[in-house]
């Protein structure tokens, strides 16, 4: 602590000795800083309060119909994002700040020192802003606030507008491409279901469910076709049975074989010949032309079953059972039958093909269930989204309509553009005393450095340690009268220039703030 105490006081002594050009340094700094305070332009400050009202009527009438826009959060974002460029530009050339520039980075300097002065502030939920400009002149810096506040309340009402056309042309380009989506995904599952149009049942693709209906009804058809056959049969044994007996009743006497065409002409001339009888005795013409023509008509029949025995023994066709009606109706009956077993053999052939080819499909079956599915939901994606597009378009051009008819936020002026009577800026009451504080700082600088560059050796342990030499002894200074009396009046002058000094700064701010009062 001595130590350090040591090194102060040779540091002091040192910056001591080069007192009169510090006092000098301050001076000049001083007159520099004052002179530099003084001369500094004033500035005034315009400002304007605006309101934004965004409780109407219409936003709780509209909830729920039409798309419902968050005045607040807009008018904040514009707040924080109007001081742009473009907008600067086009408040400069609004205000007429750019008349004195002629040329581009004129220009430029003009829009950068705008940005930098202009400022919106809000003072949070109860949307009321303050717009405020600074400026050398006060009729400048009005304009200048009355063109931001055009620009303010213009730019929340254009970006709302912008935002609903920007929104119903997004919406409109989304529906347009959904619909190509939706007209692609029903091509995709028409082809599919044309492709595989044959394993589609009422219900859409059940593969199993139509294998299980076509192996029913295979099966009965070859339970009919088994009927068919057995029915078949059984005409066939007792037609067989028929022609049998016709021919065994051919090997008897002639009267036991039938001949239906000649049984029915001698059964006719019987009967005549029984009439004729009661009438007429036996030697009567009619009665005997009757008897010569039943024994012409009995010849002729046996004639007829000679030449069936004949055919009959060389193997032949027997036209007698063909002739007989009750061959005749099993014939007929036959027949039929062997239709219904033609019909049902195809039946049963065209459902076992089926089935094969349903078993064969059954193993494509989970894969094209999986397309299908997939095809299924692809569409319905497509077809629930377009359905959501539609109905937000709907719900934007209403909205939009509603903003065309009445305004939804209203902006209040509350206080319009207003010029301060004196300046804001600068505030010399404070830089005054920051300048003579800097002169200060200046002077006791330029003497530490002077130390430094010129250091001086105050007692022998200083000099020994710095030098490193041997110190043989120390011969002391004691000043006469004559330096006595310049010491003493360098002190003088010393105090009276600090003194001189600090009166003028604390006149100077004295005489600001006195005019400072005058002003208000």
């Amino acid at each position: 602590m001595n130590e350090l105490l040591g090194q102060i006081t040779t540091v002091a002594r040192g910056m001591w000795i080069y007192r009169r050009i510090a006092m000098v340094v301050v001076w000049l700094v001083g007159a520099i800083g004052a002179m530099v305070v003084l001369s500094m332009p004033d500035h005034y400050q315009a400002s304007a309060r605006v309101y934004v009202d965004t409780q109407t009527i219409l936003r709780p009438l509209m909830t729920g119909i039409a798309v419902q826009p968050n005045i607040e959060q807009q008018v904040s974002m514009l707040s924080r994002t109007l001081i742009n460029r473009p907008t600067v530009e086009r408040l400069v050339r609004m205000a007429d700040l750019d008349l004195g520039a002629h040329s581009k980075a004129s220009t430029d300097a003009v829009v950068d020192a705008v940005t930098k002065a202009i400022s919106i502030k809000s003072t949070g939920r109860d949307n009321l802003y303050t717009l405020s400009y600074r400026d050398t002149s006060p009729d400048k810096a009005q304009r200048t606030v009355q063109a931001l506040l055009t620009i303010f309340v213009e730019s929340s009402l254009g970006a709302s507008r912008q935002d609903s056309e920007s929104a119903r042309r997004f919406l409109d380009e989304q529906i347009k491409a959904y619909e190509t989506k939706l007209s692609d995904a029903e091509g995709r599952l028409k082809a599919f279901k044309l492709r595989n149009i044959e394993m589609q049942s009422e219900g859409g693709l059940d593969t199993a469910g139509r294998a299980a209906e076509i192996d029913r009804t295979l099966s009965q058809a070859r339970l009919e076709l088994r009927e068919a056959e057995s029915s078949r049969a059984a005409i066939a044994r007792q037609l067989d049975s028929l022609r049998t007996q016709v021919a065994k009743s051919l090997g008897g006497p002639a009267s036991e074989v039938q001949t239906p065409e000649l049984d029915a002409r001698i059964s006719a001339q019987k009967q005549n010949l029984d009439t004729l009888l009661q009438r007429y005795t036996d030697g009567h013409p009619d009665v005997v032309r009757a008897r010569a023509l039943i024994a012409e008509l009995e010849a002729q029949k046996r004639k007829e079953i000679e030449e069936l025995r004949r055919k009959v023994e060389q193997g032949g066709v027997m036209p007698a059972t063909q002739n007989n009606p009750a061959v005749q109706e099993m014939t007929r009956a036959y027949a039929a039958a062997e239709v219904q077993v033609a019909s049902l053999r195809a039946r049963v052939v065209e459902f076992e093909d089926r089935a094969r080819r349903m078993h064969e499909q059954l193993k494509l079956a989970p894969q094209l269930e999986a397309e299908l599915a997939q095809l299924n939901r692809d569409y319905e994606v497509h077809q629930k989204n377009y359905h959501d597009l539609v109905a937000r378009r709907e719900s934007a051009l209403m909205s939009g309509k509603l903003e065309n008819t009445s305004n939804v936020a209203e902006f209040r002026v509350i206080d319009p553009p207003r010029v301060e009577p004196k300046p804001v800026a600068p505030n010399r009451l404070l830089l005054l005393p920051v300048a003579l504080l800097a002169a200060i700082a200046a002077g006791l600088g330029v003497a530490f450095l002077l130390s430094q560059l010129r250091p001086v050796f105050f007692d022998a342990a200083t000099l020994r340690q710095v030098t490193q030499l041997p110190l043989l002894g120390v011969v002391g200074l004691i000043p006469n009268e004559e330096r006595r009396r310049h010491e003493s009046r360098s002190m003088k002058r010393f105090i009276v220039a600090s003194v001189a000094f600090l009166l003028l700064y604390a006149g100077g701010m004295a005489a600001l703030s006195i005019r400072t009062g005058l002003l208000r």
